[in-house]
């Protein structure tokens, strides 16, 4: 496989998760309580709708088609932030659960394009490196947009009490078991560690 088969794969993952992006946005935007929150959110669908465009472009100039690849650490990330959706209240800690998926969405994709730009300037594919720098730079600053909504609304939650704990769902008991398998898988190679 040539460098840049493995960047159109990486490519056909960022316009599979962008896409993914532009139905999960407005769920998230209707979903948080803080009104700053979900205008960061719309801003952002706007500017990942654009980003979609660009990277039809940067398909157009490879002569490649954009799909044929689905993205499934988006689409990971983005049941994350259903999970958070779903423990739905109307307090500032339920939004900084949904801040905490959001940083996630920006940090997966943010890694996406810095690994498509490096191996963009490798081939010195001039053409595609435009592009793909304004998408970074717009998920860079998303990222750093919700970091600075998220200061007041970390503030608020460490204020708030502590409520009873709601008895698990089945899908909450489930990812404690998987988590406790992860740990118990990791475990030996942890112990060789020290």
């Amino acid at each position: 496989m040539s460098l840049k088969e493995v960047l159109i794969d990486e490519l056909r993952d960022m316009y599979s998760a962008e896409n993914q992006l532009v139905k999960a946005l407005p769920k998230l935007a209707k979903g948080t309580n803080d009104a700053t929150l979900a205008q960061l959110f719309k801003d952002h669908l706007e500017e990942t709708k654009g980003q979609v465009i660009r990277l039809r472009g940067v398909f157009e100039t490879l002569g490649e088609k954009p799909t044929g690849q689905h993205c499934s650490g988006m689409e990971g990330v983005i049941e994350e932030g259903k999970d958070a959706l779903e423990k739905g209240t109307d307090n500032a800690s339920f939004d900084a659960g949904i801040i905490g998926a959001a940083l996630r969405t920006e940090h997966y994709e943010i890694a996406g394009y810095q690994a498509c730009l490096a191996m963009a300037k490798s081939l010195n594919l001039k053409d595609v490196i435009g592009p793909l720098t304004q998408n970074l730079n717009e998920e860079l600053t998303a990222a750093d947009k919700v970091t600075a909504a998220s200061i007041n609304i970390l503030k608020q939650a460490s204020a708030e009490p502590e409520q009873d704990t709601e008895p698990k769902t089945a899908k909450e008991k489930y990812s404690e078991k998987k988590s406790k398998e992860d740990e118990s898988k990791a475990a030996v190679d942890i112990k060789k560690r020290r």
